[in-house]
């Protein structure tokens, strides 16, 4: 009995399982409910065990439909890695009830959606817009909305804690101090903003503020090619950017149904691990220095270096690279390129080992971050943590190990795993996942397959320049491939990778036309930031400082 029929089974009896429609679509589970079974429904799955995370809640629009909107629900299940996407169909007029029952972590998520397309969700007590600004006027995820509109913030909002829906700011306590961080803000590491009210060096209590690098990725996804999505798709975590190129690649892949060659699966392999690495420098570099250790910053970020030039020598790019294609890679490995990436993985090696007996053994840091602002395996689950954080707080859980993709099981590796979730152990985890990525790429690279670095569909991929300038079939087939587009059939998927943040999955939904027609990333940040407030209150202000860099915030991936 597969899992489908599992949930019909325990469905039955509690609700109304006539009205629901069980189906199963490219690999998915699927259960579309009416909207008013969805708070009960989602609660008696995670009561009942069966799916423990909520990773993400959007919107699609329909606006020739009579019911305009779905709303989307993707579940997770830590026990057996099953997914489950839960839609219900909400009228324009209408209103769908609050999942914060179940999870803390839907808060930010139904504010999306909400502020992306107007969807209001019945009894959540702070509905007001998280991506933009407050003089705003539409949604801007709906498909009456002209995505070259303009519309400029002239003024700032009071400074606000525990909003009421309609009120601008409420009072502040006249015995505390109120102090405001951000957005342009160093120890922010980003365009956050945190409003605070202070006790002595205590914080009372807390709010954060987002959308400052908003650019409405969703919705340039919509007005482009799948293959101009791309670049786009590097601006996101534009610290390990071709994690995401992998991740949208993988996404349309799946719809399409096809499988990349092997060489092309051992290239994004390396990339994506060299991506991890990098990352998680900036992660620990710009972390410890926050806390006064300036030596790691310097040494972290030569690190940095060296992969950037591994990946200046594949594509002529060092930040924003766009080296995927749908159906595999953009070109193929330089010769001795592999040779140098295994080179550089000794140094990387030796250097992680090295800053590791300078941080994480010295003891002014330790005195500053054991114990400090921790986060517990359940705290995280319910706010929607994923990644290095979430596995610092004790649940092992990386989709590499989980659902794994691109050969990862036939791969020799350990998931690090925390006790505490405080802040130690987040920089002892993201150490020791330098040293994992690092067996990763080795095995790889000592054992890449032969043959072609893409799959050659001239429906999917472009021909080679050889073939376009040297025989009319090519110029043919370039020249459909450019004015058609590529097309994957009517349909949605939704997949997900481990980004270095945890996981980064991508709504995928097609018309059979040259756009997506809807494009919803789930950027691990999003989730992990909500939780902030909740995290650092009563902690003081220098051990908040020391949060947010442990929480590797990157702006980019968090206001899209």
């Amino acid at each position: 009995m597969n899992k489908l029929e599992n949930l019909k089974q325990n469905l039955a009896g509690k609700f109304k399982i006539e009205n629901y429609k069980f189906t199963h679509a490219v690999g998915d589970d699927v259960l579309e409910v009416p909207k008013e079974d969805v708070p009960a429904l989602l609660l008696h799955l995670r009561e009942s065990g069966q799916f423990d995370f909520l990773m993400d809640i959007c919107g699609v629009d329909y606006p020739n439909r009579e019911k305009r909107f779905d709303v989307v629900y993707h579940l997770f299940s830590s026990k057996d890695s099953s997914r489950l996407r839960v839609k219900a169909q909400v009228g324009e007029n209408e209103s769908i009830g609050t999942v914060l029952p179940a999870w803390k972590g839907a808060d930010w998520f139904e504010r999306e959606a909400y502020d992306m397309f107007g969807i209001k969700f019945e009894g959540h007590p702070n509905l007001r817009r998280i991506l933009t600004h407050h003089q705003f006027v539409g949604h801007p995820l709906r498909k009456d909305y002209d995505a070259n509109l303009q519309q400029p913030c002239t003024s700032s909002l009071p400074i606000h804690f525990n909003n009421e829906p309609g009120s601008p700011g409420d009072v502040l306590n006249d015995k505390y101090v109120p102090l405001n961080i951000g957005p342009a803000h160093t120890a922010m590491h980003g365009t956050l903003r945190v409003m605070a009210e202070m006790d002595g060096e205590t914080i009372v209590r807390c709010n954060n503020e987002i959308g400052y690098l908003h650019r409405c990725f969703e919705k340039m996804a919509e007005t482009h090619p799948y293959n101009q999505v791309i670049p786009y798709t590097d601006r996101l975590n534009y610290c390990s950017a071709p994690m995401n190129n992998i991740g949208y690649c993988k996404a349309v892949e799946r719809l399409l149904g096809v499988e990349i060659p092997p060489k092309a699966q051992a290239m994004r392999v390396i990339l994506a691990e060299l991506s991890r690495i990098i990352d998680h420098t900036i992660a620990i570099g710009t972390g410890a220095m926050d806390l006064g250790a300036l030596t790691s910053f310097f040494y972290m970020f030569g690190l940095r270096e060296q992969v950037y030039g591994l990946f200046e020598k594949l594509c002529g790019a060092r930040l924003t690279v766009s080296m995927t294609r749908v159906g595999g890679m953009a070109q193929d490995a330089p010769e001795g390129w592999f040779d140098e990436v295994l080179a550089l993985c000794k140094e990387i090696r030796k250097g992680t080992d090295e800053m590791a007996s300078m941080v994480v053994d010295n003891k002014i840091f330790i005195q500053r971050t054991k114990g400090v602002c921790p986060v517990s395996a359940q705290d995280a689950i319910q706010w929607g943590y994923t990644g290095p954080l979430l596995r610092a707080s004790g649940v092992n859980l990386d989709l590499r190990k989980a659902k794994p993709y691109y050969g990862y099981d036939a791969l020799d590796f350990d998931i690090p795993v925390g006790t505490s979730g405080d802040i130690y152990d987040r920089y002892l985890v993201r150490f020791e996942e330098m040293r994992q990525s690092v067996r990763i790429i080795e095995q790889v690279c000592k054992n890449v397959p032969g043959g072609d670095y893409t799959i050659r569909d001239k429906g999917i991929v472009l021909p080679e320049k050889k073939d376009v300038y040297g025989n009319i079939e090519g110029l043919m087939n370039h020249f459909m491939l450019i004015i058609k587009g590529l097309r994957p059939p009517v349909g949605e998927v939704y997949d997900a990778t481990e980004a270095a943040n945890g996981e980064l999955g991508f709504y995928l939904v097609s018309d059979g036309s040259a756009n997506p027609y809807r494009l919803k990333v789930r950027p691990p940040c999003f989730a992990i930031y909500q939780s902030y407030p909740t995290v650092v209150k009563g902690a003081m202000l220098a051990d908040a400082i020391a949060t947010v860099a442990s929480m590797n915030l990157i702006a980019g991936e968090l206001d899209r």
